[in-house]
């Protein structure tokens, strides 16, 4: 009896062991769990507060550049009206400048200063809006002044990129800066953290937001295509019209990818199989059957052709395809390829929104590309002309005198409500960059100044 009741205990105190044990496994999964998910929880964490810091950096930079380049136009001209819209956009750029900067968990003394900086920007440029507004000119001072600001905003631009670098380079996280925010530090730590505030020889192009294209290379998209002209066709005659323009010689088969829009223009598309086993996506409007769209797609290894014999290809392409009285105006070269902006020309104007786009491989010289949408959204062979009320002498005169203007032409542009203006196109120079200026022949109203970027790669306006 009594080995019975052993038995019957040594049984309950290894239930016991067993239920202990299954707890304390249950438990310590239940803890791993927790840590898991608490690491995880952790991470995201990490990764959002991260990516917050880098899209209000991002900004920064944004704001920052804008502000430069609106510093730099207002030097430019007497313009009132001109000073009274820049001045107002400057005060806005600055207060978000501001502001997204104090969403950055830096706390330097260059921030301070730049934080001053901001803040004297955004009161200075709100007096000289209500200046002009009430219809007084800049002094020779205020435009010192506004000088002295502009060289402050390309540091302020400059030392945002070297910050930039400086963490893509050594791989910092802001969440590392915030972590190290307030501590003291050493004196070789301290001019290690500064080191993104050194001297600064960089390119900033990314953030400029630069036209890359050229001036007016953003096309309007028409309710009425005015260059869309002809009947509707189907897509066995669009098929033949792709094979006609790429070459009906070279096409070895044709694959068809149905109706599309391009530019909100309704297109067939088709990819050509050409005899070397290459692609060509091309479209070809359903009205009218005009090309829309031409892209091959290759890598083109070596640059051994000039820019100007390149252009001279584009131009002779576009000639043999009937696109006539067109004039190449800003090109941008990029791995290889050089992609040119021709703009019709109607005697000795030039019409920025018939715009037709051409690449060249810079290796043989061979076409990759043409875009024509804004030439069919606006192309008219013949414009109706506004009277020419200002003289060139008038518009030339809106020009300040210490810069040097070195053409004065005729351009038709596009303005952001689609509609079109006549304008002279005065090209002029700075210190560091070529401008253009477009005054209204009618009005003598300043429509736009666009700055001239010159880069090894081409000529960009912004």
């Amino acid at each position: 009896m009594g080995k019975i009741k052993n038995k019957i205990y040594d049984w309950k105190d290894r239930l016991k062991d067993r239920k202990m044990f299954t707890l304390v496994t249950c438990l310590t999964l239940m803890l791993i769990t927790l840590f898991v998910y608490s690491l995880k929880l952790s991470q995201q964490y990490s990764r959002l507060t991260e990516n917050t810091y880098n899209f209000a950096f991002y900004q920064l930079v944004e704001y920052s550049n804008n502000l430069e380049k609106l510093l730099q136009k207002a030097q430019l001209t007497n313009s009132i009206e001109h000073h009274a819209e820049s001045f107002a956009s400057i005060t806005r750029e600055t207060s978000l400048a501001q502001s997204t900067l104090a969403r950055l968990p830096l706390k330097t003394q260059e921030l301070e200063k730049t934080q001053k900086f901001l803040n004297q920007l955004e009161d200075y440029s709100y007096s000289l809006t209500k200046k002009t507004i009430s219809g007084e000119k800049l002094s020779e001072e205020d435009f010192n002044q506004i000088e002295e600001m502009h060289k402050y905003s390309k540091e302020l631009v400059n030392t945002l990129n070297q910050l930039e670098i400086d963490f893509y380079s050594e791989d910092i996280k802001w969440c590392e800066v915030e972590r190290n925010a307030g501590k003291e530090l050493s004196q070789d730590q301290y001019n290690d953290s500064q080191s993104s505030f050194a001297n600064i020889e960089g390119n900033f192009q990314e953030y400029t937001g630069l036209i890359y294209d050229g001036a007016y290379s953003d096309h309007i998209t028409k309710l009425e295509k005015v260059g869309l002209i002809g009947n509707d066709i189907n897509e066995e005659e669009a098929e033949d019209k792709a094979k006609e323009f790429i070459g009906k010689d070279i096409v070895k088969e044709v694959i068809k990818n149905g109706e599309t829009k391009d530019g909100d223009i309704d297109c067939y598309s088709f990819s050509i199989k050409t005899i070397n086993e290459e692609y060509i996506d091309i479209s070809i409007s359903k009205k009218g059957g005009h090309v829309v769209l031409m892209n091959y797609n290759r890598e083109v290894q070596n640059n051994n052709i000039k820019e100007e014999e390149a252009i001279k290809i584009a131009k002779d392409y576009l000639d043999k395809r009937n696109y006539t009285n067109m004039k190449e105006t800003y090109y941008l070269i990029n791995e290889n390829i050089l992609t040119i902006n021709f703009a019709y020309q109607q005697k000795n104007v030039t019409i920025y929104p018939d715009l037709i786009k051409v690449k060249v491989a810079m290796d043989n010289g061979q076409v990759l590309g043409l875009e024509a949408t804004g030439y069919l959204n606006s192309h008219k062979e013949e414009r109706e002309l506004k009277e020419i009320k200002i003289s060139e002498e008038e518009a030339k005169a809106q020009i300040r005198e210490k810069y040097e203007i070195t053409s004065v032409n005729l351009a038709i542009i596009p303005t952001e409500w689609k509609t079109e203006k006549l304008c002279w196109e005065i090209k002029g120079k700075t210190e560091e960059n070529d401008f253009l200026v477009y005054i209204d022949v009618e009005t003598g109203k300043e429509e736009n100044i666009l700055m001239i970027v010159n880069t090894p790669n081409g000529t960009l306006t912004a």
